[in-house]
């Protein structure tokens, strides 16, 4: 019995074992705290089916339960998960909160798995709807998190979703959206940059002016554009 008791208490305090896991998130968002329980945690990783529990922290009460088949985060030394980090190429949250439709309004991205381009980070997208007072899932926000190189970013300033996206080490395309009302989200800028030729990159860009793209391109030497 002592034995089996000391093998548990391991098992809360590290990460040794392997089984579900329930983690608190009181930081991130302004208007809601989160447990979180995720099917298993195994050195430092978890992964597997999760359900997030979302708190109103005005009231401090259950506000919405949210799921997902197989969220998929890292913990560190003190059992602490990250929040609200979009790094290229680097450290991506397994939960995200920004107004990513520019309503005025938080949303919530939850990490869904390594489904993006190169087995990189996607995310369900959530976003909050005034009427029936919910999260609800957007389908373009969550393709958009799937299509290309992890996670979107947001420019509240200009109130546009920047997608990164390549193929191979040489071509690689940055891509800006605008969401606009009753309709979705519509592409209005990108930037093409093939180094496919080895000694010169063509760098296009593509920009939508009155409904119509304009494009321009040029090129550089590769060691030069690069250095």
């Amino acid at each position: 019995m002592k034995q089996i008791t000391f093998l548990s208490l391991i098992c809360l305090l590290t990460t040794l074992c392997f089984g579900q896991r329930t983690f608190i998130l009181n930081k991130g968002s302004e208007n809601y705290s989160a447990v979180i329980t995720v099917e298993n945690c195994l050195d430092g990783t978890c992964e597997g089916k999760g359900t997030i529990e979302l708190i109103n922290k005005k009231s401090n009460l259950p506000f919405q339960t949210l799921a997902t088949e197989d969220l998929y985060f890292y913990i560190d030394s003190t059992q602490s998960l990250t929040v609200n980090i979009i790094e290229l190429y680097g450290e991506q949250s397994p939960f995200i909160f920004d107004d990513f439709n520019f309503d005025g309004a938080e949303d919530l991205a939850i990490r869904n798995g390594n489904n993006s381009s190169y087995g990189g980070p996607s995310y369900d997208i959530y976003v909050y709807n005034s009427i029936n007072k919910k999260f609800e899932l957007s389908e373009e926000l969550t393709t958009l998190a799937v299509e290309n190189l992890g996670m979107f970013q947001t420019d509240h300033k200009r109130k546009r979703i920047i997608t990164y996206g390549k193929s191979g080490c040489c071509w690689h395309i940055y891509t800006e959206y605008e969401v606009i009302s009753q309709i979705g989200l519509v592409k209005v800028y990108e930037v093409e940059k093939d180094a496919q030729l080895g000694d010169f990159v063509t760098v296009t860009t593509r920009i939508l002016k009155n409904n119509k793209w304009k494009s321009s391109a040029k090129q550089y030497k590769t060691s030069e554009y690069y250095k």
